[in-house]
């Protein structure tokens, strides 16, 4: 007796169609799963006799069989629950088998034959539609997820049993139920940060071009304020870019039940103790943090106080908007392309260059900590600032500053003067441009150059700092609404480099 129902291997964020084939004959009484199965796939075993019995169907008492192909691809999670059983009914007679044939079925059960909340269901659908499947039959928690595919019929089933009525024709589910939304962001407003001008300012060329920013200041300058408000001022996410973050949260296990498309932009601060695994991606193969905050923003505050390791696997995510993860299961590309914003004290105490606290830290130990963040990693933030303590007058007064609302339209704009501009180059915004295309785009002033040409003798530019001051100086003529590259629009970009900063601070 044989028979076959489809299920769906997520590895990574790809979903990629399982054959699940289950014959059962003669021998005694057993469970043998095949195919290069997880862990979880194993303990299926366990699980699903008693979901089955609990449902009010029988099991067979003889050798049961169930072969994953194709054979190679290694199966990982619960998912494989709901389609382990629906081929052991068929091939038992329980069930028609052809009824199967249109769907591919994914799903947890419980001893009790209830289909919980699965992780991936949206990959689950999406490699359902592009394997011209009619649709998938999925935890009723998970239906709205599922629904975000469209042309593709989704049944969201409360229990193993309701998936027999529906094979055997005695059910027909309504219309999934429509996700709920959040607001894009909590509340937070731009205009609750007091003073600090430049930062400000830095905000808004990270959002309108989506350039790394570091700031570095003393402890209460507003380093974290700051920081928590650049998603109030980012442009809205297409609907592909809420899919894709979608998908990735829902692998990871971060959707709530009955969510759907995830509206706002993600904001992810790991403590600074994360490993490497945790930061990129690993352990079986899951999305890390870079890929978690993917169309968003990864903020790292204390940045000086995350581990060498962690820091310096962040260099092919800036660099490539992706991560390759290799363990013994296999290697995974995670998407990873994300702002990087971070924060740091001046030094371990926090005061160095205070001009109203001493610092008490000895030369050798603020050496030591201004080198954990190296070279290569700092080459790759294009926006490098000081934050300063607020003065009195700016905590004291009741101004407020210009609102999210109000930058947020400068930016949309900026970031549409570069879409109609990089369209026939496959990215979105200005950090994102290969040096020769930021080159070609600049469009410099004479004037503009001759400033250039200053800066890459004084500052001693490295072909990636060179790049990327231009894509910082294009950004800031897009917010100003200007077709080429002038000499100011060049200078505000040399003023958010460190090296100019700290050279104009010793200076005055």
């Amino acid at each position: 007796m044989y028979a076959r129902a489809r299920g769906v291997a997520v590895i990574g964020v790809e979903g990629h169609i399982v054959a699940v084939e289950a014959f059962v004959g003669r021998g005694l009484p057993a469970l043998l799963i095949t195919g290069l199965p997880g862990a979880a796939v194993q303990e299926a075993r366990e699980r699903v006799r008693p979901a089955v019995e609990s449902s009010g169907l029988t099991w067979p008492l003889r050798r049961v069989t169930v072969n994953l192909s194709p054979a190679d691809l290694r199966k990982e999670g619960p998912g494989f629950d709901l389609p382990v059983a629906a081929a052991v009914l068929a091939a038992t007679g329980q069930v028609p088998e052809d009824r199967l044939e249109p769907f591919a079925l994914a799903g947890e059960l419980s001893l009790r034959g209830a289909l919980l909340p699965t992780p991936g269901i949206l990959s689950v659908a999406v490699a359902a539609a592009r394997a011209g499947l009619e649709g998938v039959v999925v935890p009723e928690a998970n239906a709205a997820e599922a629904s975000l595919v469209e042309g593709l019929r989704v049944v969201g089933a409360p229990s193993l049993g309701r998936v027999v009525d529906l094979l055997r024709g005695r059910w027909s589910p309504g219309p999934p139920p429509v996700a709920g939304t959040a607001p894009s962001h909590d509340g937070t407003d731009l205009a609750e940060v007091r003073g600090q001008g430049q930062a400000r300012r830095a905000l808004e060329v990270a959002a309108a071009g989506g350039h790394n920013m570091l700031m570095i200041g003393p402890p209460g300058a507003g380093k974290t304020m700051l920081a928590r408000r650049l998603p109030t001022i980012l442009p809205a996410m297409t609907r592909q870019e809420a899919l894709d973050v979608t998908r990735l949260h829902s692998v990871a296990g971060l959707l709530p039940a009955g969510g759907g498309l995830v509206p706002s932009r993600p904001f992810r601060s790991p403590h600074h103790t994360i490993s490497a695994a945790g930061m990129l991606g690993g352990g079986s193969l899951r999305p890390g943090e870079v890929s978690l905050a993917t169309n968003g923003v990864l903020f790292l505050d204390e940045v000086s106080e995350f581990r060498r390791d962690v820091l310096e696997g962040l260099r092919q995510p800036l660099e490539d908007g992706r991560v390759v993860v290799v363990r013994q299961a296999g290697a995974v590309t995670f998407p990873a392309r994300f702002t990087l914003v971070a924060a740091s004290n001046p030094c371990p105490c926090g005061y160095h260059g205070d001009p109203r606290r001493r610092c008490d830290c000895a030369d050798p130990r603020l050496r030591g900590y201004r080198q954990r963040l190296s070279g290569p990693l700092l080459d790759r933030i294009d926006l490098r600032l000081r934050v300063p303590r607020l003065t009195r007058e700016e905590l004291m007064g009741s101004a407020t500053g210009e609102a999210s609302a109000a930058v947020r339209a400068r930016v949309e704009e900026a970031r549409g003067r570069q879409r109609h501009r990089l369209s026939s180059h496959g990215v979105a915004c200005n950090a994102q441009m290969p040096g020769v295309v930021a080159r070609r785009e600049a469009r410099l002033t004479a004037e503009a150059e001759q400033a250039l040409g200053r800066a890459v003798d004084r500052y001693h530019l490295s072909g990636r700092g060179f790049d990327r001051l231009l894509k910082v100086a294009r950004t800031i003529a897009d917010l100003g609404g200007r077709d080429r590259v002038g000499r100011e629009h060049l200078l505000e970009a040399l003023s958010f480099r460190g090296e100019a900063a700290e050279e104009r601070a010793g200076a005055a």
